[in-house]
């Protein structure tokens, strides 16, 4: 599909963001037409969601990839120009932080998310009277709190793309119970269980290094270990939203 086709007029983006990003309060682009009706059948609906915390942006996206089969995310941004400058945008549906830490409003970001085509539903942790006014008088079509459970989270998408339920179980890829025992968890060494449970909390390799007080290459020599591991145990973990849901099931996430 080309950027004609969605609509978009990737020129008419591009002249607002200097000023988005300067913070200057930006102008109400013109109306826009709605989007596409949402597809059927087992179309998908592509998804962004743009977020500055790495690891939740990992998370939800493993998340849904496992448990929401009728949506695809096929942008993760952590900034506001990643987002608009990415070939994948628009989406059908982008799903925005509220709390971003750059000068870009939240009216900015969801007006020029829906004069490019796409329906936007903001998720926050601070879920006040006064964000939730701001989000929706934008034109965001939903507001949610990110303390809410992923699955309310996606059945709201789904009333706002015109979607049914699905009738999927849910696939619960929370940390185990305390005893239990995943029989594929690899045996993992003190070093290598400390430097993937630093990991998977958001520390990059180097932060990693300097917090179990070793060097670089002695923690990434551990990840290394860990993720040849696991692919041993027939459970790949080469990119990192898979090293943090393969810590999930086997319990090292705190």
């Amino acid at each position: 599909m080309t950027d004609s086709d969605r609509g978009f007029d990737r020129e008419h983006i591009s002249e607002h963001v200097p000023t988005l990003i300067g913070g200057a309060r930006a102008a109400r682009p013109p109306a826009a037409a709605e989007p596409a009706p949402a597809p059927v059948g087992r179309d998908v609906i592509r998804l962004a969601i743009l977020d500055d915390h790495e690891v939740l942006l990992d998370s939800i996206s493993s998340w849904i990839s496992t448990n929401a089969t009728d949506f695809e995310v096929v942008l993760s941004a952590r900034t506001w120009l990643e987002l608009v400058h990415s070939a994948n945008f628009p989406t059908q549906l982008v799903f925005i932080d509220f709390q971003l830490r750059e000068q870009v409003s939240i009216e900015a970001r969801v007006r020029t998310c829906r004069a490019a085509g796409a329906k936007v539903i903001v998720m926050s942790g601070l879920d006040t009277v006064d964000a939730r006014e701001r989000a929706l008088a934008a034109g965001a079509a939903a507001f949610v709190s990110k303390s809410q459970p992923l699955r309310e989270v996606m059945d709201m998408a789904r009333s706002v793309m015109g979607l049914a339920r699905t009738g999927e179980a849910q696939r619960d890829w929370r940390p185990l119970p305390v005893g239990a025992v995943n029989p594929n968890r690899p045996k993992l060494s003190l070093g290598e269980l400390e430097a993937l449970k630093l990991y998977v909390a958001g520390n990059s390799t180097n932060e990693v290094a300097e917090l179990m007080n070793v060097r670089y290459e002695t923690a990434k020599t551990y990840l290394r270990r860990v993720r040849e591991k696991y692919a041993r145990a027939n459970r790949p973990a080469s990119r990192k939203a898979d090293l943090i849901r393969r810590a999930a099931e086997d319990g090292y996430l705190q």
